[in-house]
């Protein structure tokens, strides 16, 4: 197999450690080494990138999340890690997809609660109206609003 089709039969996944995380960037690491699978480790300023063979990185994941479930959170990331067209230091800004990540972090500890209390959630489905309520509905939105 080339090398070419070997690195695309891998995968990256990021690893993200919630505001309540009980380790931190470092410790996460070396956790992952400490496994001795056959992955390109990355610390980062929220967790790690992990990137090999698909089944080594969800045996990877998989062992990591159970230090602190409720806490660490993963995601598929499309690029290895270093890659140029991602990389902070080759493009001297923030990569696509960081302020998205922000957003997302500050959600993990409302994700947090949900998963060490978990409850029964039941929604109801809304009801379907007729075309006519919906004709209506479009013509009173269509009407000026009086000041």
């Amino acid at each position: 197999m080339s090398q070419e089709n070997s690195e695309n039969s891998k995968v990256t996944r990021m690893i993200v450690l919630g505001p309540s995380a009980q380790i931190n960037q470092a410790e996460l690491v070396q956790k992952i080494h400490m496994m001795e699978l056959p992955l390109t480790i990355k610390s980062t300023c929220y967790g790690a990138i992990i990137h090999g063979d698909e089944p080594v990185v969800k045996e990877a994941v998989t062992k990591i999340r159970e230090l602190d479930p409720c806490n660490i959170f993963t995601k598929d990331r499309g690029f290895p890690p270093g890659d140029t067209r991602r990389c902070r230091a080759k493009r001297g800004a923030a990569r696509e997809g960081f302020h998205q990540l922000e957003k997302e972090y500050e959600l993990l500890d409302c994700l947090r609660e949900a998963l060490e209390n978990p409850r029964e959630v039941h929604v109801e489905k809304p009801k379907k109206i007729s075309p006519d309520e919906f004709k209506k509905l479009i013509e009173e939105s269509e009407k000026p609003r009086k000041p």
